[in-house]
């Protein structure tokens, strides 16, 4: 429910702003520079139109279900309503503040949206410059080529997913009996995670998320030029009045 309009956005945004740079901004160029900047606001964009379900996801991800005494224990010091479902997670943080509740932990997710979508498009399209002519079309390349631009894109942002997910769930931590202060912004998170944690927690579960991402947007991306091919869709040129 969250990632199919977040990748339909997501493409269908980039050749969008792609077009209008071209358009507006010749002074930039075709380059990568153009990918760098249709890939980020086109993040951003599909960041705003799908956060909320991506706050569901991490509240329903993360909350305790089990009977065990440490659960008992968390639920006796912080009682939180048990989500039900999307549905319910929906009502229960607009019920705690509205509509900016929804958007909980949306400046992080944008500061690392921003650069990680503008990177894996410049990195990808990158690399599809210096492939063969004879080899562009090779399912394995463009494979590769996404592999790429996730591995990089991914590991320079990573600490501000970090930063974002525990936004999005601190409301269910115990701040007072641990001892951790409340994140409120983008960089008095990443320092506060770095002196209570440690900076190793900036980075903590990216090898595991290697697993998930690499692939996923290597995928993507050998998906989305498969399907124009099928479509029949042009190559991208600037548009002429």
């Amino acid at each position: 429910m969250r990632i199919v309009p977040y990748a339909a956005l997501h493409f269908m945004a980039y050749e969008r702003y792609r077009c209008w740079i071209l358009n507006n901004c010749p002074s930039l160029g075709t380059g990568p520079l153009v990918d760098l900047l249709a890939g980020s606001a086109s993040g951003g964009t599909a960041v705003l139109c799908t956060y909320p379900l991506d706050l569901a996801r991490t509240k329903l991800a993360f909350q305790v279900n089990s009977s065990d005494e440490l659960s008992r224990a968390l639920k006796r010091g912080s009682p939180q309503p048990a989500y039900g479902g999307i549905i319910d997670v929906f009502r229960c943080v607009y019920s705690e503040g509205g509509v900016r509740a929804l958007y909980r932990g949306v400046g992080p997710t944008l500061m690392g949206i921003l650069p990680y979508a503008g990177l894996k498009f410049y990195i990808y399209e990158g690399l599809k410059v210096h492939v063969p002519e004879d080899y562009r079309s090779s399912v394995t390349l463009k494979l590769s080529c996404g592999a790429a631009a996730g591995l990089f894109g991914q590991t320079l942002t990573y600490p501000l997913d970090v930063v974002r997910r525990q936004m999005q769930v601190q409301n269910q931590q115990q701040h007072e009996q641990f001892g951790a202060p409340r994140i409120t912004g983008t960089f008095q998170g990443l320092v506060s995670i770095k002196q209570t944690q440690g900076w190793k927690q900036l980075f903590a579960g990216l090898s595991l998320n290697y697993i998930k991402v690499v692939p996923s947007v290597a995928i993507g991306f050998t998906a989305y030029d498969t399907m124009k091919h099928l479509l029949k869709i042009p190559p991208r040129e600037k548009n002429k009045v």
